[in-house]
């Protein structure tokens, strides 16, 4: 499962990068979307997923840091997303802006 998840990581990482190194400006926000799904999987996968493990302790127990789940990567994650969905969002309507004054969707402004 491992080598799934770090297959997965490398082929989102490997084409955000050839993404963003296109000229055209929405090839431009694809590219940065896939990176930061490949970044938010590899922290989220650096957290350890245990099944079954309770989020928090029970009232009046001593819990075990070896058997609970960490909440912090899931916090990260969810916070990266919210901020990506943003930054998507503001760079599409820079794209719209930057098109309607230049005539064209290229990165450097002309067509080439």
């Amino acid at each position: 499962m491992e080598m799934v998840l770090a297959i997965g990581i490398g082929i989102f990482a490997g084409s955000g990068v050839w993404l963003l190194l296109r000229p055209r400006t929405y090839q431009v926000i694809i590219g940065l979307a896939l990176l930061s799904y490949a970044v938010n999987l590899f922290i989220f996968a650096m957290g350890r997923l245990r099944v079954d493990s309770p989020p928090i302790l029970k009232p009046g127990s001593v819990g075990d840091a070896a058997v609970l789940a960490d909440p912090v990567p899931q916090a990260l994650v969810l916070t990266a997303i919210v901020i990506g969905f943003a930054m998507t969002a503001l760079f599409l309507v820079l794209l719209l802006a930057a098109r309607g004054r230049t005539g064209t969707d290229h990165v450097d402004g002309r067509e080439s």
